[in-house]
């Protein structure tokens, strides 16, 4: 089984450049190119969050067009520019779309449960899990009875040093998380996005992950308190399950030179 993950899109309306400099649509459109042209085709597609920059009606169906030429199932949580009730609109075909509240669903398709997890604030940057949020995953949790687990949430439950994201991170209820989290080994990895690059760390018995943005990336930068972006490669996190144990590839996205065979 392979889950491919991509996250922050931020696809505007079309022509629209993110930051008066990206292209999202575009880089987007390349992320879509490569992805159908990998040799071993993903059973399912995450999409972790940020799908569009401003979450409006026109820009999901923008989305949805940019998205069309994939085949395989694609799953979805809301980051903090996403609009809740406009993006359970754009993805109403999709049965595993929950009709009202929080975005929060499972998907047990594959050797791997997925369970989606709604970190969102509206309005609001950071993200947080309340007692709600988090009786519904312990919930979700209890249901796995040791059947391999990934989580999929917008905000990481990790500081990654980057000062200027780690402030709009998950500021409440991420202690609670990572406690119950801990109780689990089957949770085989968090999956995450928000941070616009790569990052990882140990959360309880779990591996949590970020993962790098199909725009631009966050500039790794420990001392500033006020953040950048450049225009690094984009990337995508390739989760393959051998039936015994998750393992978690980061790819860039673009034309390189190669295959060279050995």
């Amino acid at each position: 089984m392979i889950l491919l993950q991509i996250s922050d899109l931020h696809i505007g309306l079309p022509g629209e450049l993110l930051s008066g400099v990206v292209d999202t649509a575009a880089a987007l459109a390349r992320a879509v190119d490569q992805i159908s042209r990998l040799t071993a085709q993903p059973d399912g597609l995450l999409i972790s969050g940020d799908l569009v920059n401003r979450g409006s009606p026109e820009e999901y169906s923008h989305l949805r067009e940019l998205l069309a030429p994939l085949t395989m199932p694609i799953y979805v949580v809301p980051g903090n520019h996403d609009d809740r009730d406009n993006l359970r609109a754009a993805f109403a075909d999709q049965l595993w779309l929950p009709k009202q509240g929080y975005l929060h669903y499972t998907v047990d398709d594959f050797p791997v449960r997925i369970i989606a997890l709604d970190t969102v604030v509206p309005g609001a940057p950071g993200g947080m899990l309340d007692q709600a949020r988090l009786g519904w995953l312990a919930e979700r949790l209890q249901e796995t009875h040791g059947k391999p687990t990934l989580i999929m949430m917008h905000h990481p439950p990790f500081k990654t040093g980057i000062r200027f994201m780690d402030a709009m991170g998950l500021r409440h209820g991420n202690a609670d998380f990572v406690r119950l989290v801990a109780r689990y080994p089957n949770v085989e990895r968090i999956v995450c996005g928000h941070v616009h690059r790569a990052s990882e760390a140990r959360v309880g018995n779990s591996l949590a992950m970020t993962c790098p943005a199909t725009c631009h990336q966050v500039s790794l930068e420990f001392d500033e308190a006020i953040g950048g972006f450049t225009l690094e490669p984009p990337g995508f996190r390739l989760h393959w399950w051998n039936g015994e144990e998750l393992i978690s590839h980061s790819a860039a996205i673009g034309d390189f030179p190669g295959p060279y065979r050995f």
